[in-house]
């Protein structure tokens, strides 16, 4: 069962990923993966190195974490590459419902994530830091290009380092520097060649940027939490569903300018996306065997 919930876990992760404005590392963090995603990254190191070229597999699998990292990035790829055309379909003809759901599966996880950290002054500022991180980045123009063959090696490295900073999308660096289009059509055209040179950044920029984090993460816990939180909340405004031209509106003001703000199906979604977070925050307790009994304790009853 442990595998089933890593493998759903890799499935939330990708569908974030897909969507510029929303991170797949969010969704890592808030379903209480993401320290054990980073140690398990930055575990690929010389010493796993050493371990594989001796042909000690079992202990080179053991020292990633290897079934762990399997279950969760299977996942991942495999809600990347189905999913990919549908949400490209909801992004060009009905964004706000797609982009409610998001906000919501990020609300509701926020109560328990305000919950894990020891709160102080410091620890607020830090959090205060990390909105106004995420607003900068939010802020950010898209731009067009047309890609050459090792822009997708550079792509991949930076994505990817947005991709596992909760609050920081992987896919709206993408856009923003124009080769997100390019990405996609490679992604859903199984264009091989650029998919392998994106891919080959993606594992530069992981095995580099992880380790960073882990380290913060080791030694200074609540306040790297309190600080991810803040890009977390920050990226609200990114992904707010009634915006023009960069600026956020309530659904009716929104419909008084755009005309539909699209607000019935922008709730059933929302709705959707409470539940769909409600059952992944309860997953671990739903899934888990229950305790045999005790036949001595039933025999003294």
């Amino acid at each position: 069962m442990q595998y089933l919930q890593w493998i759903i876990k890799g499935l939330a992760m990708g569908a974030a990923d897909v969507v510029p404005g929303v991170s797949g590392g969010t969704l890592a963090f808030i379903l209480g993966v993401y320290e054990r995603l980073l140690a398990a990254i930055s575990s690929c190191n010389l010493l796993a190195l050493k371990l594989l070229s001796r042909l000690q597999l079992a202990a080179f699998w053991r020292h990633i974490d290897g079934t762990f990292l399997l279950c969760l990035f299977g996942g991942v790829l495999v809600s990347i590459f189905s999913l990919a055309g549908v949400l490209t379909y909801m992004l060009e003809y009905r964004p706000i419902p797609l982009w409610a759901l998001f906000c919501a599966l990020i609300l509701t996880a926020l109560p328990p994530l305000l919950r894990s950290v020891r709160w102080s002054l410091w620890r607020l500022l830090l959090c205060g830091v990390g909105i106004a991180f995420a607003l900068i980045i939010g802020m950010l123009t898209p731009r067009q290009l047309e890609p050459q063959s090792w822009m997708f090696f550079v792509a991949g490295a930076i994505a990817i380092c947005a991709m596992i900073l909760p609050g920081i999308s992987g896919s709206f660096i993408l856009l923003m520097s124009g080769m997100y289009a390019p990405v996609l059509a490679a992604v859903t055209g199984l264009q091989l060649n650029v998919l392998a040179l994106f891919l080959l950044g993606c594992i530069v920029g992981l095995l580099s940027f992880s380790r960073l984090l882990n380290w913060l993460l080791r030694h200074y816990h609540d306040a790297s939490l309190a600080l991810l939180i803040g890009v977390v909340l920050g990226a609200f405004y990114r992904i707010w569903p009634w915006q023009l031209d960069q600026q956020l509106y309530l659904p009716w003001q929104y419909a008084a300018k755009a005309g539909d703000a699209d607000s019935l199906m922008a709730l059933l979604f929302a709705l959707g996306g409470a539940l769909i977070m409600l059952a992944l925050l309860h997953m671990e307790k739903w899934l888990k065997p229950a305790a045999p009994s005790n036949p001595v304790a039933d025999v003294k009853e």
